[in-house]
């Protein structure tokens, strides 16, 4: 099965005997030359020679029928049993990916569990990902606000470009994942009824300090049990005597927020 999808599945024969195995075999069907299939499949001459040898041992007979040199200038060929195998594969792998669309099928019933799925085959380098629905838009001729309820209670707010917030058509109630990397979070303990001017604040406990010589990782619980993640120098983890069970606060920027929303929403 191809493009974006929620069920994906590998076969292997034997164990084993998995899709390149069989492309070469394929391959050596289409070209008479091991050679050339092994690039076709993506192996080198040694690594393809070694893999059918290994698979003819298990078979108890040869895969592969050699002719050297003569009129037609050698070259190799399955032999009925590689046929047979070749068969068989072709067959299951069309009732696997049977299969698989009708589970994608019944899935996309689902729509509560699907967008789940989705959530979690989504991937990106930033450290926090947060899923929630908008919850407000402020649009401008130059910016777009984009306000994103979490489950538990809290928001966080986005800045960027009224063009790319109509690009995404970003509207309240749709889904959306809000993105930050760790770097641009920032600590703050004992604000002493200081306000601050960062348009996200979170607050919640200290609940994880991963140290390292020079920069550490500080994971902060939200009300609700979402976990915020912030790259902080080591040495101001000392300064702040930043401990486990600490209240602190997360603050980033709105413009440090990138938001993901469902294609076709």
């Amino acid at each position: 099965m191809t493009g974006e999808t929620l069920v994906r599945g590998e076969i292997r024969l034997a164990g084993r005997l998995d899709a390149r195995f069989f492309a070469l075999l394929e391959a050596i069907a289409a070209t008479g030359s091991i050679n050339r299939a092994a690039r076709t499949a993506g192996y080198s001459y040694r690594g393809a020679w070694l893999v059918l040898e290994s698979a003819a041992d298990l078979a108890s007979e040869p895969l592969i029928d050699r002719a050297v040199g003569g009129a037609g200038g050698g070259g190799s060929r399955l032999t009925p049993a590689a046929h047979a195998l070749v068969a068989a594969w072709r067959q299951i792998s069309v009732a696997h990916d049977d299969f698989l669309r009708g589970q994608e099928a019944w899935l996309l019933q689902q729509p509560a569990l699907a967008g789940a799925l989705r959530r979690l085959s989504m991937r990106a380098s930033a450290r926090n990902q947060f899923a929630g629905r908008i919850s407000a838009v402020e649009r401008g001729p130059v910016s777009t606000e984009v306000t994103v309820a979490l489950r538990g209670g809290q928001e966080i707010t986005a800045t960027m470009t009224s063009r790319a917030a109509r690009r995404l058509g970003v509207r309240a109630d749709r889904e959306a994942i809000a993105m930050i990397k760790s770097s641009e979070v920032d600590l703050v303990t004992g604000l002493a009824g200081h306000a601050l001017s960062a348009r996200n604040q979170l607050a919640g406990t200290v609940s994880r300090i991963e140290r390292g010589e020079i920069g550490s990782t500080v994971g902060l619980t939200l009300p609700g049990g979402a976990v915020v993640t912030a790259s902080v120098a080591s040495e101001a983890i000392d300064e702040m005597a930043l401990g486990v069970g600490q209240a602190a606060t997360a603050v980033f920027e709105a413009f440090a927020v990138m938001l993901a929303v469902p294609r076709g929403g």
